[in-house]
C-alpha cells in the first residue's frame, strides 16, 4: 500500500503539492500505524477507554484511502478537498472528529489558492493553513479545554507564524518542536494527566502528524516510534475507567454524520450541549460530523433528526456502562403512553407494557416509573404519547436511573411513530441500540391527522369555526376545509411531497375507518408505487392519523 518507504530520503520542497500531500498522508499514516497502540495507553482525557490511537489511525486511514482513490494527476485544490472530506466521513471518536476539523482547516486554506493559482503553498501558506485549522477546531468544540490536542495545535500554528526563517522545511520543523514542547506541558495543564503522569493522548497524535510533516518537506526520514520516551509509565485502561466511573461520566459514545442546512446547527449544538459534554461538530456545506458523551443516547440522536438527516449512526458504551450491561440482566420494556382502547390493544399485543390514559389526560411521574418498576425488567424504553407527556416520561427515566435502572426516552409526537418504534424494538440488541433504532424509526416517521375544530380561531393555514376540518402536517395545521375526505387526502399527499415508500393510516373510533379506506383509495389511483396499512385505534374524537416513512 505504501507509496513510498517511510525511511527513504526524498528531496527538500520548496512548495507543498499534491505529491508532497499524497506522501504527507501516506508518512501519517505509518506514523499513527505504528504508535496506534501507545497512543492508546495514554488516553485518559476525557474519558479513558483507551482508543484514542486507534481513532485517529482509523480517521487518518480514511483520509488517506480518500486522496489515494483520486487519478495519479490531481491537482492539489482536489486533493486536499478529497483529504478533507475523507476525514469527516470516516472520522473516529472524540480525537479523530477534531483531526477531521484540523485537516479541514488545512484543506480550506491550500484549496483556495491552488485553484485561484495566485500563490504557491509556501511557508507563509502553510502557516496560514495551520493557523486556520486551529482557529476551526477550537470553534468546533462546545467547551474547549487546554491541555488536549487543541493546545499542541495552537502552539504548532504560533511557532509557524513567529519562525523568522520563511523556507518551508525551517516552518514545518518549527511548528513539529513546538507541538513537542507543547505535549509535554499538557501533563501539567490537566488534573486527569497529572494524576496518571501521561501527556494528552490526542496531542502525541498531533506531534505525529506534524512530524510526518517535517519529514515531507525536508526530505527526512520519519523517526520511528518517536513517542517511546513521552512520559512514564501509563496504568492499565481498565482502572482509568473504574476511576471514570467515579467521576460520573457519561455511559455512551454518539456519533453520526449529518445531512443538514448550516443554518440548523446552531440550534443542534445547544441542544446537545445541553444532554451531554464532549461536543464536537464539525463540517459544513450540508454535511456534518457530530460527536457527544451522554447518558441519553435516543435524545442525542433525536436532536439530530430535528436538524436534518443523520446516518452512519455509532453508539459506544464506555468500559464501566458495557460491564455493568453485561454483569446485569438483558430483559427491557417499552413502555407506551397512549389513548384509544384499540391503539393500546395494538402495542400491547407487540409486547409493549401500556400507560392508558383517558382522552386529554397527562400521565404522572409516579404512574410512568409504576410501570417501569412493575415490567421487572432492569431496562425500559419510555414512549410518551405526545410531545405534552415528553417532559414527564424524561423526569421519570431520571428517577429510574437514580435506583439503577437503564432507562431512555424515545421522544414521540404521534401515536404512528410510536407504532414505528416498537415495530423496530429488539431486546436482543444491545440497549443503545435498541434504543437508537427505535428513536431512528420513530423520527423517519412523518406524521400528520385530521382533526375537527372545537373552537373558532386562527390557524397557520387560515381561520377556522367550530365544526371545521382541520388536516395537520408535522404538529402544524396546513389545511382547513369543510369535509373530511378531500382534506385527508391533501394531508397525505403534503406529507408524501417529501418522498416516502409506506403510509400508514390510524383511523379513529366507529364510522372513521370508512375515511382510511378512502384515503386508501386515493392513494392507490394517484400514489400505486406506495404501501399503505390501515390499522384501527386512533385517539378519540380525532377521525384519522397518518404516517409516512
Amino acid at each position: 500500500m505504501a507509496e513510498a518507504d517511510s525511511a527513504q530520503v526524498e528531496p527538500a520542497l520548496a512548495g507543498f503539492d499534491a505529491s508532497a500531500l499524497r506522501r504527507w498522508c501516506r508518512l501519517s499514516l505509518d506514523a499513527l500505524g505504528a504508535a496506534r497502540e501507545e497512543i492508546d495507553a495514554l488516553n485518559v482525557y476525557p474519558v479513558p477507554d483507551g482508543d484514542t490511537g486507534t481513532n485517529l489511525y482509523l480517521t487518518m486511514e480514511a483520509a488517506h484511502d480518500a486522496v489515494a482513490a483520486l487519478p495519479p494527476d490531481a491537482k492539489l485544490a482536489q486533493t486536499v478537498r478529497a483529504l478533507a472530506r475523507g476525514a469527516l466521513v470516516g472520522a473516529r471518536g472524540n480525537s479523530g472528529i477534531i483531526l477531521s476539523q484540523l485537516l479541514r482547516g488545512v484543506a480550506g486554506t491550500l484549496a483556495v489558492e491552488a485553484a485561484l493559482e495566485t500563490r504557491a503553498a509556501d511557508a507563509d501558506l502553510l502557516t496560514e493553513a495551520l493557523c486556520k485549522a486551529t482557529d476551526l477546531s477550537y470553534a468546533a468544540v462546545a467547551h474547549p479545554v487546554e491541555g488536549t490536542m487543541l493546545t499542541v495545535a495552537r502552539a504548532a500554528a504560533d511557532a509557524a507564524r513567529a519562525a523568522r526563517d520563511r523556507d518551508l522545511g525551517a516552518v514545518a520543523r518549527a511548528a513539529a518542536t513546538a507541538a513537542r514542547e507543547a505535549l509535554d506541558r499538557t501533563r501539567d495543564q490537566l488534573e486527569a494527566l497529572r494524576r496518571a503522569g501521561v501527556v494528552d493522548a490526542g496531542g502525541a497524535g498531533v506531534c505525529l502528524l506534524l512530524d510526518a510533516l517535517a519529514a515531507t518537506v525536508t526530505g527526512t526520514p520519519l523517526p520511528p516510534f518517536a513517542l517511546t520516551t513521552r512520559g512514564p509509565a501509563v496504568p492499565p485502561v481498565a482502572g482509568a475507567a473504574a476511576q471514570a466511573t467515579e467521576d460520573g461520566a457519561p455511559a455512551y459514545e454518539v456519533m453520526y454524520l449529518l445531512d443538514a442546512d448550516d443554518a440548523a446547527v446552531p440550534a443542534l449544538r445547544e441542544r446537545l450541549d445541553a444532554a451531554g459534554e464532549s461536543l464536537v461538530v464539525v463540517g459544513g456545506e450540508g454535511l456534518w460530523s457530530v460527536h457527544v458523551h451522554t447518558d441519553d443516547a435516543g435524545a442525542a440522536v433525536e436532536a439530530g433528526i430535528v436538524a436534518g438527516r443523520p446516518h452512519r449512526i455509532r453508539v459506544t458504551a464506555f468500559a464501566a456502562t458495557a460491564a455493568h450491561e453485561d454483569a446485569g440482566a438483558r430483559d427491557r420494556a417499552v413502555v407506551a403512553v397512549v389513548e384509544g382502547d384499540e391503539l393500546a390493544a395494538l402495542l400491547a399485543g407487540e409486547g409493549a407494557t401500556v400507560v392508558r390514559l383517558a382522552p386529554g389526560a397527562r400521565p404522572g411521574t409516579e404512574r410512568l416509573l409504576e410501570a417501569v418498576r412493575g415490567s421487572g425488567c432492569r431496562e425500559a424504553v419510555l414512549l410518551p404519547g405526545g410531545e405534552e407527556g415528553l417532559a414527564v416520561a424524561e423526569a421519570a427515566a431520571r428517577q429510574a436511573r437514580k435506583a439503577g435502572l437503564r432507562v431512555a426516552v424515545v421522544p414521540v409526537r404521534s401515536p404512528v411513530q410510536a407504532i414505528a418504534a416498537v415495530a423496530v424494538h429488539d431486546a436482543a440488541r444491545r440497549f443503545e441500540d435498541d434504543v437508537v433504532s427505535m428513536t431512528a424509526a420513530a423520527g423517519h416517521m412523518r406524521h400528520g391527522a385530521v382533526a375537527l375544530a372545537a373552537a373558532e380561531g386562527l390557524t397557520s393555514a387560515g381561520p377556522c369555526r367550530p365544526g371545521d376540518v382541520l388536516g395537520v402536517v408535522e404538529s402544524d395545521i396546513a389545511v382547513v376545509g369543510a369535509d373530511l375526505a378531500p382534506v385527508a387526502c391533501e394531508v397525505v399527499d403534503r406529507l408524501l411531497a417529501g418522498g416516502g415508500e409506506a403510509v400508514t393510516l390510524l383511523h379513529g373510533e366507529g364510522g372513521d375507518a370508512g375515511l382510511a379506506r378512502h384515503v386508501e383509495g386515493h392513494l392507490a389511483a394517484t400514489r400505486p408505487d406506495v404501501d399503505v396499512v390501515v390499522l384501527a385505534g386512533g385517539l378519540p374524537g380525532t377521525p384519522l392519523l397518518v404516517g409516512v416513512e
